[in-house]
């Protein structure tokens, strides 16, 4: 017995380090794949014509399958690396933006002392003139003073100045930039066609230079006022804009709408009381209205040139993140920490239900909103299946283990009996904690929609496959003298669990543990499937079916949470093959002697199975009465865990060396009753196997190696085993009858049976080289049916 629970405990162990492996594995076998498509001399049709050459429709319908996948993956891929690079690629583009800003600036400086210089040369020039030709200048001058007023030109340039004073004092901005325009014209012509002197001409330089600035530094002003909104805001950037200074215009422009969303904020007041939702809607209204609004106004006056754009991308992100940290202390921070996973969720879904409103303005800031979040969603996460396990740990301490409907179906006000039992047909019985489990994990699912935004699919399944399997380990627990390793029970701590003392308790741990795995948490799961579930409403099961067809990281879940069922099973049959085999001291019900010393034995044998085998088939009778009741839609699962049971009993029989030592080397030799009795025990193994239907493959090979031991070990006496082995009527009529009196029918009035000695055939064959020319088919026809 020692042993049996040591080499449990190895395999079991081995089991679990198998399944941790795979993911590991499937993970380096896909990058494998992957590799192909990423060389520089990948060939789509070479690559198309080579796999799809010797397929037949299914295959080809396995790797279109597999493409999407990959296709899938790729975009992914592709996806994360541009949001990885794409900050410094905008910190670049806005350096570069700068730098042509500054060299912009530095070209108008050079040319300004270019003109400087040429102005200041031609001065130099006249002042170096003789000093006679000064003279006659200075006389022409005279004369013509004397002569002549003024040219109209001469006349607008000394005004000019003024005038642009009153239009700035008066803050015609249109009119003031029309004239700075008409200015600039005045001297190029100036220049041009020599109609002003080269004094007058820098004096209107210098004028037109001075008067640009002053508008330029008023326009600035007024922009930052927060009085200044809207329309007067926009006129203001965009004659900025016009007077050759858009860098300044668009940052004055941005730095507009923060000022004005941050004063707004002041009427925010978020408290340790307050509603977390109510202030993250506030706050989004605010923020990524103003965000919005900015987008607005820069493409109306700036367009898309690059340099903009690329800073107004920067300034939003920036924006976004001070509006995430602001969430996450005063809304996210105690609901994470509570393990409030609605109030989290909601949080964030409002957060990214504003922030998507932005993609139509070329905004795609929810990467960033998702990437802030997502470790206080994970805090939220985490805290909330601890609950869940908590909870149900507490509730399988004092379970009584009855599988009962859900509490809300027995309290149906207002509903007729019919109703009522209409209604409970869709439901399922559970016992106490696992209809909380069932509740807590459904109320779980409620609102996954941050889940699927923030990519947590995966770890949200991961950790809901952590809790079921603490679940299944208490419920192992839950077994009487259970064999299973401590170190399975890893994470579960010294969890108290109430025994399941009869069989009827021990088969509800297995009806709970299948019926969650099998179809209520991959039901709850399917939530965090992007299909379309109203496609399924008319045939939940189909939809259910079908959409774990089409998600693989579901379907890999659901074996998961299948192989940590077994589990559950392997420590069921393994319980109740023990307590078949062995008594309460420990000494085995199973042992040679009883078949060994028939022939001993001078009084007159009533032929019937061994006690052990009347055992388990009153075992395996009163087990699926129970399973029926217990199983209901799931027949197939109560029929695999008695298939389980009958195999775990029939192989420790098969592979015990101590039994067949005793069987092959003594204290005594089988004898012909001692075969006879083995035959019978496993054609009735066989008989009541095949007719609960609990005869598989397993158990044939198993029969056929206990057959091939004993005939082996009879014939090493030297007898034909064939010689003194009756006919196969005989001993199915005393299994048919065995089956009826242990199952309590009546007894058929077909007369008592012959002695086995009248049914030996008369062609037995004697010689020992025969031994194993007869297969096992031919001892049993019925296996022969069944293969």
């Amino acid at each position: 017995m020692a042993s049996l629970k040591s080499s449990r405990s190895r395999g079991a162990s081995h089991t679990g380090g198998a399944v941790k492996g795979s993911s590991k594995d499937a993970g380096t076998k896909f990058e494998e794949n992957i590799n192909v498509f990423k060389s520089d001399n990948f060939d789509a049709d070479t690559f198309v014509q080579s796999k799809c050459q010797s397929l037949n429709e299914k295959e080809i319908r396995q790797l279109c399958s597999y493409l999407m996948d990959l296709k899938r993956s790729s975009a992914e891929e592709m996806r994360r690396s541009v949001y990885a690079n794409y900050t410094a690629f905008i910190r670049t583009s806005k350096e570069i933006s700068d730098l042509e800003g500054e060299l912009s600036s530095m070209r108008n400086l050079l040319s300004t002392q270019a003109t400087l210089v040429h102005n200041l040369t031609e001065g130099v020039h006249i002042d170096s003139l003789s000093d006679t030709d000064l003279e006659g200048s200075a006389a022409n001058k005279v004369s013509n003073d004397e002569v002549g007023e003024p040219s109209d030109v001469e006349k607008w340039s000394r005004q000019f100045p003024d005038f642009l004073d009153v239009l700035l004092a008066e803050r015609r901005v249109d009119e003031a930039l029309a004239s700075l325009d008409e200015g600039e014209r005045i001297v190029s012509e100036a220049k041009e066609k020599k109609t002003l002197t080269p004094g007058m001409l820098l004096s209107l330089q210098s004028s037109i230079i001075e008067r640009r600035q002053k508008l330029a530094d008023q326009l600035a002003e007024a922009a930052c006022q927060p009085s200044t909104r809207g329309a007067e805001l926009r006129a203001a950037i965009l004659a900025l804009k016009k007077l050759g200074d858009g860098p300044r215009a668009h940052t004055l422009l941005l730095n507009a709408h923060y000022q004005r969303y941050q004063y707004n904020m002041q009427s925010l007041h978020p408290s340790s009381t307050s509603y977390g939702g109510a202030y993250t809607a506030a706050l989004s209204q605010l923020v990524f209205s103003a965000i919005a609004q900015a987008v607005s106004d820069s493409l109306v006056i700036f367009g898309k040139e690059t340099a903009y754009t690329s800073e107004i991308v920067m300034w939003a992100s920036k924006q976004t993140e001070a509006f995430a940290h602001l969430v996450k202390r005063h809304a996210l921070a105690s609901s994470a920490a509570a393990g409030g996973l609605r109030s989290a969720a909601e949080c964030v879904q409002i957060a990214l239900g504003h922030c998507s409103l932005l993609e139509a303005r070329g905004l795609a800031l929810c990467p960033v909103l998702v990437k802030l979040f997502r470790p206080s969603v994970e805090q939220a996460l985490d805290a909330n299946l601890k609950r869940i396990e908590e909870s149900t740990a507490a509730l399988a301490a004092a379970d009584d283990w009855d599988l009962t409907y859900p509490p809300t179906a027995s309290h149906q006000s207002g509903r007729t009996p019919a109703a009522l039992g209409g209604m409970m047909a869709h439901q399922h019985k559970l016992s106490s904690s696992a209809h909380r489990f069932n509740v807590m994990v459904q109320d779980f699912f409620e609102d996954v929609g941050p889940l699927l935004s923030m990519q947590l699919g995966s770890k949200t399944l991961d950790g809901l496959f952590q809790v079921f399997n603490s679940y299944v380990n208490m419920l192992i627990r839950a077994l009487p003298s259970s064999i299973e390793d401590e170190a399975n029970f890893q994470g579960s701590g010294n969890k108290i669990v109430r025994m399941a003392e009869t069989e009827a308790q021990q088969i509800a741990l297995l009806a709970n543990a299948s019926l969650l795995a099998d179809e209520l948490l991959p039901r709850a799961a399917m939530k965090l499937s992007p299909l379309n579930q109203a496609t399924y409403k008319d045939d939940p099961r189909r939809g259910l079916s079908e959409r774990q067809n089409r998600n693989p990281e579901q379907r890999e879940w659901k074996k998961r949470l299948v192989n940590s069922v077994d589990r559950l099973k392997d420590s069921f049959c393994q319980h109740h093959a023990l307590d078949l085999i062995f008594t309460e001291e420990g000494d085995s019900h199973l042992t040679a002697d009883i078949y060994i010393n028939m022939d001993g034995n001078a009084d007159e044998i009533e032929w019937f199975p061994s006690p052990i085998f009347q055992e388990l088939y009153a075992k395996l009778n009163r087990m699926a009465a129970m399973a029926a009741d217990m199983f209901v839609g799931r027949e197939r699962f109560a029929t695999l865990l008695l298939m389980r049971l009958t195999e775990t009993v029939i192989l420790w029989l098969s592979e015990d060396q101590t039994f067949w030592d005793d069987i092959e080397e003594g204290p005594r030799p089988l004898g012909p009753l001692g075969l006879q009795q083995i035959y019978l025990d496993m054609n009735f193994l066989i008989c009541f196997a095949s007719q609960g239907r609990y005869l598989s493959r397993n158990l044939r090979r198993a029969v056929n190696d206990i057959i091939s031991k004993a005939l082996a070990a009879f014939s090493a006496t030297g007898t034909d085993p064939y010689s003194v082995l009756p006919e196969d009527e005989w001993f199915t009529d005393i299994c048919q009858d065995a089956m009826e009196r242990l199952s309590g029918k009546p007894k058929a009035a077909n007369g008592e049976l012959s002695s086995p000695t009248a049914s030996v055939s008369a062609q037995s064959i004697s010689s020992a080289t025969n031994l194993h020319s007869r297969s096992i088919v031919d001892l049993f026809p019925r296996l022969e049916i069944l293969s």
